[in-house]
């Protein structure tokens, strides 16, 4: 695959599903006009994301969205050849799961549920057992939803399993303890472009990475989506503001360049650091 135009959404998505799969059929149509391979939309953009991350109500969660029924159709036909991440809320067997899903007009490419669950996010959703990265037209993708990339064992995961491309969905809100007077002061910004250009950076790949924007219930998101290379800088971002950071690269070359003197993926030493990570997890 050559030159690669990828671009990352920041934008607000609620409870309504049809009006959700509108607004997403139209960005996607739009893109795919503009000539662009890879579009990632934020975490829960189908139905929304729960309004209290604290004490989430089980009983009035986002409705849940079939990967294979006709609302994530309609975006696959609006897709076409381009490929397109976007955050649900799926159901299987009674429990909830925090899913992303990449498709592109052939269908559902990838799927991934959220693994790991901050505050009380446990009370909502069911997690994920797995990163696993798999193949669409524009190279190996690897999906993380919002707090799994606060872990670096998540991103390390899927690099290592060939992915070149993380796409990195959020609905990652303003800190809910200690709120700051404007967005780009508050310190889950702060962490949330760190944990971005890290991820990136540490594991020598581009991170695509979508927010939702606005407010649900008590929680006010971030937006901040943005184009990372492969050495942590960002190529494009919206800021707190919505809109769409885009880039066009060269996914192969650049990722050569970063790993050419240094690799990052081929100088670990696994059987150092596994052992002192597990003796400090029984500490």
């Amino acid at each position: 695959m050559g030159t690669v135009y990828m671009g990352a959404l920041a934008g607000h998505f609620g409870r309504d599903v049809a009006r959700g799969v509108e607004k997403a059929v139209g960005i996607v149509s739009s893109a795919s006009r503009d000539g662009m391979d890879l579009l990632v939309f934020p975490d829960a953009t189908l139905g929304g994301y729960i309004g209290d991350l604290a004490h989430p109500d089980p009983d009035d969660l986002p409705p849940a969205i079939d990967p294979d029924g006709p609302e994530l159709r309609a975006i696959a036909d609006a897709a076409g050849d381009m490929t397109v991440c976007i955050g649900i809320t799926e159901q299987d067997c009674g429990d909830h799961y925090n899913t992303a899903v990449c498709l592109s007009g052939d269908g559902v490419l990838g799927i991934h549920r959220k693994v790991h669950q901050p505050a009380g996010e446990s009370a909502a959703y069911r997690a994920g057992d797995r990163f696993a990265a798999f193949d669409t037209p524009v190279g190996r993708i690897g999906m993380l939803i919002d707090y799994d990339k606060t872990f670096p064992e998540s991103a390390r995961t899927l690099a290592l399993d060939g992915a070149t491309i993380l796409a990195a969905l959020s609905a990652w809100p303003a800190s809910v303890t200690d709120r700051a007077a404007r967005l780009p002061a508050d310190r889950q910004a702060r962490l949330f472009d760190l944990y971005d250009c890290a991820r990136a950076a540490e594991n020598q790949v581009f991170l695509v990475s979508s927010n939702l924007t606005g407010v649900t219930g008590s929680l006010r998101f971030l937006g901040q989506a943005k184009v990372v290379g492969p050495g942590g800088d960002i190529l494009a971002t919206t800021r707190s503001k919505g809109g769409l950071a885009s880039a066009e690269v060269d996914v192969e070359a650049e990722i050569g360049r970063a790993r050419r003197v240094l690799n990052h993926l081929g100088e670990l030493r696994p059987e150092v650091y596994r052992l002192a990570g597990q003796d400090q997890v029984r500490r």
